[in-house]
């Protein structure tokens, strides 16, 4: 979930009430914020930010909608996330709202074995998507290989998947980067659809390694939501 600063950002209106202090839906932003920061991605937190943000808006924003999907996303409840992406599927987005759209789409296709809508997304937008990653940075070239590697993963492409995912070149961004973890968690997935328990028992081993190296994390739930996504996607859940 977007933190409030980084909110700030992408939002002009909520970033002068923020400052001022004003505003009910600033307020219930930052209180659905204090609430993920406590209890992480619950079906009640999609729910509600659904109907404040989006579901009760005549014009609902883009970083709402892409936020609300992704919500869902988390908590796998990849219908709804799919309903709430497909309202964007013909609208107007900035450069930075489009990358996300692609990336939840591929991923959201994936996840629920639509592979061949997921190849056609992908020819259709990749150039894009290429282009724009390639320009604004490491964690976003990172967002494209995992949403890519996961379209060859359904297509039952796994070796190739997998070298797609570990063959980038990703860089670290310090010990406490939490999109090594994404992409080792992956990783794993990729390997249980193998079902070569070997590469499954050294995928999870690097993951866990890569924890080692956590020394903090932004929310005091991060670290067993982690553990628990290895262990799931152990099992072929991702």
């Amino acid at each position: 979930m977007l933190s409030p600063q980084e909110r700030e950002r992408k939002k002009g209106v909520f970033a002068k009430a923020l400052r001022s202090g004003g505003s009910a839906e600033t307020s219930r932003y930052l209180d659905l914020y204090a609430t993920f920061s406590q209890l992480g991605y619950t079906r009640d937190l999609a729910e509600e930010y659904a109907d404040v943000f989006v579901n009760d808006q005549k014009k609902p924003l883009a970083e709402d909608i892409l936020q609300t999907a992704e919500l869902f996303d988390r908590i796998r409840d990849y219908g709804s996330a799919e309903f709430y992406l497909e309202m964007l599927k013909d609208k107007k987005l900035s450069n930075e709202d489009k990358f996300i759209y692609c990336i939840q789409m591929l991923k959201n296709k994936s996840k629920q074995g639509h592979w061949r809508d997921a190849v056609d997304f992908r020819t259709e937008n990749i150039n894009f998507m290429q282009n724009y990653s390639g320009k604004v940075g490491m964690k976003q070239l990172a967002d494209m290989y995992i949403a890519l590697a996961l379209v060859d993963c359904a297509s039952k492409k796994y070796m190739q998947a997998f070298k797609l995912l570990m063959g980038f070149g990703y860089k670290p961004q310090g010990r406490n980067d939490v999109k090594l973890l994404e992409i080792l968690i992956t990783g794993i997935y990729i390997c249980s659809k193998t079902g070569n328990q070997e590469s499954i028992d050294n995928a999870v081993e690097n993951a866990h390694g890569a924890m080692k190296l956590c020394t903090e994390y932004e929310h005091p739930w991060l670290k067993s939501y982690y553990e628990k996504r290895i262990e799931d996607a152990a099992q072929g859940t991702i």
